[in-house]
Parts: C-alpha cells; structure tokens; sequence
C-alpha cells in the first residue's frame, strides 16, 4: 500500500468548460452554466453544473477552459481563484489541453487533474483516489462499469494498467466474446504527473485526428485532439497508466443532452450526491 497525498497538498486541475453543448438544442448558452435547481428562488442555491465541479475538486490551482459564450461563464465564476484560458479553435479535449500548455508550465504542481465541466457529481473522496494512484503511476484514468455501455469508450487493460482507451467507432467490431470482456467505460476524468503530461504534449500536439462535423448547416473536416492518444503516447513510452473506477456509476453521469440534464436534475434532488 502506498500512503495518500496529505490533504493539505495543492492539486492543480484543468476544467474543460469550452464547447457549445451542440446536442442541448433548447439552450443557447453555455451548458456547464445550466443549473441543477432551476426552480430554487434564490440564485446561490440553483447550482450550475460547473460550480458543483469546482467545489468538489481537491485545493489547488484551476485553470478553467473556455470559448463558447466565455463572457457568461468568467462572469458567474469571477469571484473564485481561476485561471482562465481560452481555446480559440474548438478542437477536442487535447486541444483544450494544448491550450491550457503555458498554464501547466507555469504552475509547479506534480500532480493534476483533467476533469469535464458537465459531469457535476464526482465525489471529492474519489478524485483523492485518483490523485493518490500518481503515487504508483503517471497517469490515472477514472472508469465506471455500468450495465450498458453503450457508445461510450472502453479501458483495455493489462491487470491494474491500461493499455489503450478504444472508441466505440472502433470496439463496435470485435468479436462479441471480446466485447463482452470489456467491462470499464472510460468517464473522461484524468489524474496526471505535470512532468509527463509536458513531455508528451509535443507528441499530442503533433497527433491530430480528421474528424467530420456539421457546423453551420455543413459537414467539415476538421482536425481535433483528444486526451486518449495522450493515454496512447504515454503507454507508447512506457509510463505506467493506472485506472480506478467508481463506486457508483451515477458519479460519472454526463450532461449531454436534454435527457441528461433532467435526469441529472432528478438526480440531484433526490439528494443522493453525497
């Protein structure tokens, strides 16, 4: 067994608060900002997503990534210690990274965590256990088993190591005995030493991928990062990628489209979050 990181020990995180939310076609603002009790009278009490996200993060650094309606999200957040960074291209969870680099550099924390800004209910206690895996790994991925994995990216793992994160895209085919197999979804929430994570943003940086979207009406090209061929670049070297997963599968629980928002509400009210 290997000793937890003492609470008082800063932990520097970046929050991913930038996209458009494009799947939430009622609301036009920025999703993280949506709040869990719209109906409460008083403000303070209506809990954006994003302020439920930065409450429950260890102490330490934040730097909050943003773009998409950035004026609204700095000003509901201004009166917290934030670093914000902007993504000026909307590029993928590594490219949010990649712009977050000069911030990384520039905070000498040697632990961190990579977190999204609409998944609002992952307990403190649990991203302690993530940090605490740093001290047997460089990197450490949150996974969750849930009963249907539907499109979400699975963990291919060696024993306590992950060898690869697979997209659905890719994991669809395999054979179903081997599908069956793969019992962790990946929840897109991360622990990493800083000293790894700057030795392999060049090689992220030199990774991008040629995705296709509709934007204004049109399908583009258009070239994105992503945080898993960090994963990939880092298992590539040799660093030891750990993983945990959660005890609940209702932590991980994403808000992605109107569907999730309400059960995400539902779920909050219920008081179960704790």
């Amino acid at each position: 067994m290997h000793a937890p990181l003492p609470n008082d020990v800063p932990v520097a995180a970046i929050v991913m608060a930038a996209g458009r939310g494009s799947r939430m076609s009622a609301e036009s603002g920025n999703k993280t900002l949506l709040p869990l009790m719209p109906e409460a009278p008083d403000p303070a009490r209506r809990r954006p997503l994003l302020m439920e996200i930065l409450d429950n993060l260890p102490p330490g650094p934040r730097g909050l990534v943003v773009h998409h309606c950035k004026q609204d999200v700095m000003a509901a957040t201004g009166h917290l210690p934030l670093t914000y960074i902007d993504q000026p291209v909307l590029n993928g969870t590594g490219g949010a990274i990649l712009a977050a680099a000069d911030f990384i550099r520039q905070t000498v924390c040697p632990h961190w965590i990579i977190t999204m800004g609409d998944v609002p209910f992952v307990r403190p206690a649990t991203y302690r256990r993530l940090v605490d895996a740093l001290a047997l790994s460089d990197m450490a991925v949150l996974g969750f088993c849930p009963v249907d994995k539907k499109q979400y990216g699975v963990l291919e793992i060696d024993g306590e190591t992950v060898r690869r994160i697979t997209e659905w895209k890719y994991w669809k085919d395999y054979p179903a005995e081997r599908q069956a197999a793969l019992k962790i979804c990946n929840a897109g929430i991360y622990a990493v030493r800083r000293e790894a994570l700057l030795t392999h943003l060049p090689t992220l940086a030199a990774s991008p991928q040629v995705v296709h979207k509709q934007v204004d009406g049109q399908v583009r090209a258009i070239e994105e990062y992503f945080i898993t061929d960090l994963v990939a670049a880092m298992v590539a070297a040799d660093h030891r990628v750990a993983y945990l997963t959660t005890e609940d599968e209702s932590e991980t629980m994403g808000v992605d489209d109107p569907l999730a928002l309400a059960a995400a509400r539902a779920f909050y009210r219920r008081g179960n979050r704790r």
